[in-house]
């Protein structure tokens, strides 16, 4: 009989997959309770390091490995005290919508088929959610940089379509400016580019940590006059480190007047239009040329999960489109017309993400999410009262969306040896007692504590309780630091 990967026995199957999706869902549920991260055990890294599997293991016997051994030792990017970095934390409808999506496994690059008409559907609702036009270039991929790589591919074969067939040697060096908080996907999309990552032009801030307008026009104006192809200005919806939003419609300005392409980077913060209260903050995103965000950073959802958008459609075609015989679109049956995912973006194989957040926007509506993304606003904003309020906490930084930079200090002490020394402490001891993951960074050169807050999770008193154990912490360690 011919062997097939099948379940032996689908009644065994059917109740092992059922106590699967109960102990998820008894996992997710008690979150709160549990710690938000903790070392891998000795004994963990003992069973997950084995030799190749060359005979069967009873799938019961794999679960149960998985349940000791894989389960209670996440990032912890899922718990409420999770500030580190700007990590997405997933939805239980999501965590089914992933089962879902796995089990019809449909290849979404296009075809006659459901999962085509819920990605449309998807990227219908974001177009309109975001301002761009109906028929703007839209695409859901891995995550911001792979999105933010699109949208600078595209500036990149706009400008220079012959790039395409000949590549990228000759001509005019090419240039693309963003401000010093820009992310690092830059250097490594112009890296992947064949741009060289000294293409990027970092451009200084002003007093509220946005690009400076003026130097950015200087250094325009400097690669002109040396003979360079300025080529495209990135524009930031939430700086990495502060939250802080470029000015996006005097970028846009800008870029118009220049002749430029404008690519904003809304990584996190573009989720913004979702809120009544904040969105006028991306006035001017709705006029770039691209933009790239994720919906799994601030759109709660489960990773990976990121979107791009590109005002021209046709720009973006032009730059990913190819001919092959089997791809042959032919008026009827399944594949009636050209594959028009895959020819918006590298991947040609593409998987059902679109059903995660076609359920998630149905089930909770815009307005719902909205108002948790508000509810982060504000308890950003009550640590920021919190750290003005404590002469032993000093602000490091504008905080004037979700994210916040701090540090622990003790009074009369200006050693900037001996504060980098006892936040570094704090920040370790918070994340390995399990009690808070913050991450951390540097603001202008001083070691910050840094808390992003993306969690629906998260609640006010999460935050009093991250404050009170830095105070404790500090308080406790900067008598052990001299």
């Amino acid at each position: 009989m011919k062997e097939t990967l099948d379940p032996t026995d689908w009644e065994d199957f059917r109740a092992l997959g059922r106590r699967m999706l109960d102990d998820l869902i008894e996992h997710m549920a008690g979150l709160r309770e549990g710690p938000v991260w903790q070392p891998t055990s000795a004994q963990a890294k003992a069973a997950l390091s084995r030799p190749v599997p060359w005979d069967p293991t009873p799938l019961a016997s794999v679960y149960q490995d998985f349940l000791t051994h894989v389960l209670p030792f996440p990032t912890g990017n899922a718990h409420p005290r999770f500030f580190g970095w700007v990590m997405g934390n997933g939805t239980a409808e999501g965590m089914l919508a992933d089962l879902l999506a796995s089990g019809m496994n449909p290849h979404v690059g296009g075809y006659d088929q459901s999962a085509t008409l819920v990605e449309r559907q998807v990227l219908a609702w974001l177009r309109e959610i975001m301002g761009y036009p109906a028929d703007s270039g839209a695409l859901l991929v891995s995550g911001g940089t792979m999105a933010n790589l699109i949208g600078v591919m595209v500036a990149r074969n706009s400008a220079n379509p012959q790039i395409r067939d000949e590549g990228v040697l000759g001509g005019r060096r090419l240039r693309v400016y963003g401000s010093v908080e820009t992310h690092s996907w830059i250097e490594k999309s112009a890296d992947l580019l064949g741009l060289g990552r000294s293409a990027m032009r970092r451009v200084a801030v002003d007093e509220r940590g946005r690009i400076d307008l003026r130097a950015l026009a200087s250094a325009v104006a400097a690669d002109r006059a040396a003979g360079e192809q300025p080529l495209c200005v990135i524009g930031n919806a939430g700086t990495v480190d502060g939250g802080v939003i470029d000015d996006l419609w005097a970028l846009a300005d800008f870029c118009a007047d220049q002749g430029l392409w404008f690519h904003v980077d809304g990584a996190f913060g573009a989720v913004l239009t979702f809120s009544r209260i904040h969105r006028e903050r991306l006035r001017g995103l709705e006029r770039s040329d691209s933009m790239a965000f994720d919906l799994h950073k601030w759109g709660y959802l489960q990773y990976e999960l990121g979107c791009v958008l590109v005002r021209d459609q046709n720009k973006q075609r032009a730059t990913f489109v190819t001919d092959a015989s089997y791809l042959e679109p032919l008026g009827r049956g399944i594949q009636p017309d050209a594959l028009e995912f895959s020819a918006l973006g590298p991947q040609l194989s593409r998987g059902f993400r679109a059903l995660r957040v076609w359920i998630a926007l149905r089930h909770h509506g815009i307005d719902k999410i909205g108002r948790v993304i508000d509810g982060n606003v504000e308890q950003a904003q009550r640590l920021v009262e919190r750290i003005v309020a404590d002469p032993r906490l000093e602000l490091l930084g504008p905080a004037p969306l979700n994210v916040v930079c701090f540090r622990y200090r003790p009074p009369a002490c200006s050693d900037e040896r001996r504060l980098k020394a006892i936040n570094r402490e704090i920040l370790l001891q918070l994340q390995e007692s399990g009690e808070a993951v913050p991450s951390s960074t540097q603001r202008e050169g001083r070691f910050a504590l840094r808390v992003a807050i993306t969690n629906h999770r998260t609640r006010l008193s999460d935050i009093d309780r991250l404050a009170d154990a830095v105070l404790k912490l500090g308080a406790r360690i900067a008598d052990q630091i001299s």
